[in-house]
C-alpha cells in the first residue's frame, strides 16, 4: 500500500491543493480528475518523487517500484529501439554482473581465511539471494511483445531512437515502465500519441497484467474502461469515488445538488440574521440578541459549492459555402518514399456532407493521404477535388503556423468577423484561455496551448471541407465537448484523423482503414468498426491455432 498523507503545495502564499490524504491499494485502477490547473499532474509527480510538497509525505514499501510516464518527454541517445526498452532490465543486468564480478574474484585469490574473502562470500550470497528472487524472464520476448503491442514494428528494433518523433519516444519510455511490471504506474495523458489499436492493447494489458494504476487522460472511453476508482481533485481538497469515471459524473452531480443546497441554505440564514442585526441594531431590548447574532456570523463557516463551469458556450461554425457532390474523388492513388511503400492503389470517394474518420496504425498513412488531399506531397494516381471545395487544415503541426508575435486575443480577432466577434473572451475561455492569458503572445505558449489556439482560429474560418488530424490530443475533456458539439452543428464535409473512439463516436458515419499498405473502406460508424475489427482478430486467431 502507498500513503499519501496530507500533501500541500503551495506557490507564494497561495495553496494549490491542501493537506489531502489518500491510500493507494494493491490492484487499484485511479483515476484522477479535475479541471486544467487543479494540480493533477503535480500530484503525479509527487507521487513519483520527482517533486517535493511544501508539507506532507508519501509513503511507501522499501522494495516498492513506481514508474511515472510524464505528459512531455524528449529522450534521444544512439541505443536502438530494442536496445532502449531492455533498459527496463538495467537493474537486473547490473546484479548479474556483479553476481559474476564477485565469483571471479572468489575464484583467483587464496586468502581463504582473511575478513575480506569472507566478506566476498557475504556479498556474492546476498546478491545472489535476491537475483533468483526475482521471477525468470526471457527478457528479448518481453521486450518484443510490449514493443509490438505499442505499435513498433520489427524492422523498427533496431533503428535508433534518434530517428523516432517525440510521440514514438513516448511509447519507448511507456514500454521501458511496463517492462519493469511497477507496484504502481503513474500515467498522464498515456493515449495522446497512440493509436486506437495501441490504445485497447493498452487497455487490456493494464486490466490484466499491471498491479495498481493511476491516469490522468482526457480520454473518456480510456478511462471508463480501465479505471474502478475516482478521485477528483478540485479546489485544493480531494473527492475519492470508488467507481469508475462515468458512474463518478452521476456522484459528482448529486454531490453539487447537495452543497448548492445546503449553500442556499446557510446563504438564507445569513439574510435573516443580518436583517435581525440591521433592523434591531441601537434597540435596548435586543442588544444581547443582536451582539448573539453578530458572534455567530463571525464565527460562521461559510460553505462552498465545488467549482464547475455551467457556461453552456456553444460554438458554431460560419456556414459552409456550396460546393459540389464530390468534394474528395481518389483513384489509384499510391505513396512511397524512397523505397518504402506507404499505400497502393487507394480508391475512394466523399459525398459533400459526409462525416468519415481515417483510423489505422501510426505509420500506415492517414496523415500522408491528408497530405495528398492538400496537394503538399508528390503522388501517384488520379486524387481531385470537387467544385468549390475550401478547406479548413488542422495539421499536427499546425501550432507552429501561428503568428507568434500577436497575443492570443489578437489571434483570433484577426479571423473573427461580425456577431461573434463579441464572444471572443468567451471562446478563448472555453479552450482554457481565461483572465490575462489572452495578452499573452503566441511565443511564450506551450505546445498544447498553441494547438487549442490554433483549433480556435480553424473554427472561425468559412470553409465546406473540414480536415482535423488529432484535433483532440491537447483538449481537456469540456473542451473536447465543445468542439464535438460544433462539429455535430458543421453542416460541411468533415475528414478526421484521430485515435479518440470517445470523440469519434456519434461523430462519423464512414470508416477508412489504413493497414497492410492498403485504404480499405468501411461503412460502419466508429462502434460498428471496432466491433468488426475484434471479429476479425478472433479469426485471424483462429486460422493461426488451426495451423
Amino acid at each position: 500500500m502507498i500513503s499519501v498523507d496530507g500533501l500541500t503545495v503551495e506557490f507564494g502564499g497561495t495553496s494549490l491543493f491542501k493537506d489531502i490524504s489518500f491510500a493507494i491499494n494493491e490492484n487499484d485502477r485511479i483515476a484522477l480528475m479535475g479541471k486544467n490547473g487543479a494540480g493533477k499532474s503535480t500530484l503525479l509527480k509527487i507521487i513519483a518523487g520527482e517533486r517535493t510538497p511544501s508539507r506532507g509525505r508519501v509513503s511507501a514499501p522499501k522494495e516498492a517500484i513506481i514508474a511515472y510516464l510524464p505528459q512531455h518527454l524528449i529522450t534521444e541517445n544512439k541505443r536502438t529501439v530494442f536496445e532502449e526498452a531492455s533498459q527496463a532490465f538495467a537493474s537486473i543486468f547490473q546484479m548479474k554482473h556483479e553476481i559474476d564480478d564477485l565469483n571471479n574474484q572468489l575464484a583467483t585469490r587464496t586468502d581463504y581465511e582473511s575478513d575480506s574473502y569472507y566478506k566476498l562470500i557475504e556479498q556474492v550470497s546476498t546478491l545472489s539471494e535476491k537475483f533468483y528472487t526475482i521471477e525468470e524472464i526471457n527478457f528479448d520476448a518481453e521486450v518484443e511483445t510490449i514493443l509490438l503491442g505499442l505499435g513498433f514494428l520489427r524492422e523498427d528494433f533496431t533503428r535508433p531512437t534518434c530517428e523516432f518523433s517525440g510521440g514514438w519516444h513516448m511509447r519507448i519510455e511507456l514500454a521501458k515502465i511496463l517492462l519493469q511490471k511497477p507496484d504502481l504506474i503513474l500515467l498522464d495523458e498515456p493515449t495522446n500519441h497512440l493509436d486506437i489499436e495501441s490504445v485497447q492493447w493498452l487497455e487490456d494489458f493494464l486490466i490484466n497484467s499491471a498491479k495498481a494504476v493511476m491516469i490522468i487522460s482526457h480520454d473518456r472511453a480510456f478511462v471508463d474502461n480501465i479505471t474502478t476508482r475516482t478521485i477528483e481533485l478540485t479546489m485544493g481538497r480531494i473527492y475519492d469515488y470508488k467507481v469508475n469515471y462515468s458512474s463518478y459524473l452521476e456522484l459528482r452531480k448529486e454531490r453539487r445538488e447537495q452543497q448548492q443546497k445546503h449553500f442556499d441554505e446557510q446563504q438564507k440564514m445569513i439574510a435573516d440574521n443580518q436583517d435581525f442585526i440591521d433592523r434591531f441594531r441601537g434597540t435596548f431590548s435586543k442588544t444581547n440578541q443582536v451582539q448573539s447574532r453578530v458572534k455567530m456570523l463571525e464565527k460562521l463557516e461559510i460553505l462552498e459549492v465545488d467549482e464547475e463551469d455551467t457556461s453552456a458556450l456553444r460554438l458554431k461554425f460560419p456556414p459552409s459555402p456550396r460546393m459540389g457532390t464530390w468534394p474528395v474523388i481518389a483513384e489509384g492513388v499510391s505513396k512511397t518514399y524512397g523505397d518504402q511503400l506507404v499505400f497502393a492503389n487507394a480508391s475512394y470517394s466523399i459525398e459533400r456532407g459526409e462525416r468519415v474518420a481515417f483510423v489505422g496504425k501510426n505509420g500506415e498513412g492517414k496523415s500522408t493521404m491528408v497530405k495528398a488531399i492538400m496537394k503538399e506531397i508528390d503522388f501517384e494516381g488520379k486524387l481531385a477535388l470537387g467544385h468549390n471545395v475550401l478547406i479548413g487544415y488542422f495539421a499536427q503541426n499546425q501550432a507552429s503556423l501561428l503568428n507568434e508575435e500577436l497575443t492570443v486575443f489578437q489571434t483570433i480577432d484577426d479571423v473573427a468577423v461580425g456577431d461573434i466577434r463579441t464572444k471572443i473572451k468567451d471562446i478563448l475561455g472555453a479552450f482554457m484561455f481565461g483572465g490575462d492569458n489572452i495578452s499573452k503572445k503566441v511565443k511564450v505558449l506551450s505546445g498544447g496551448e498553441k494547438t487549442r489556439l490554433a483549433m480556435i482560429k480553424l473554427l472561425l474560418e468559412p470553409v465546406n471541407l473540414l480536415i482535423l488530424d488529432e484535433p483532440t490530443n491537447h483538449l481537456d475533456m469540456r473542451t473536447k465537448d465543445i468542439l464535438k458539439s460544433a462539429l455535430l452543428d458543421y453542416d460541411g464535409t468533415l475528414i478526421l484523423v484521430s485515435h479518440d473512439r470517445d470523440f469519434l463516436d456519434g461523430l462519423v458515419t464512414k470508416v477508412y482503414e489504413f493497414g497492410n499498405k492498403r485504404v480499405k473502406e468501411h461503412l460502419y460508424d466508429i462502434k460498428g468498426f471496432l466491433e468488426l475489427k475484434k471479429m476479425e482478430n478472433l479469426k485471424e486467431l483462429e486460422r493461426k491455432n488451426q495451423k
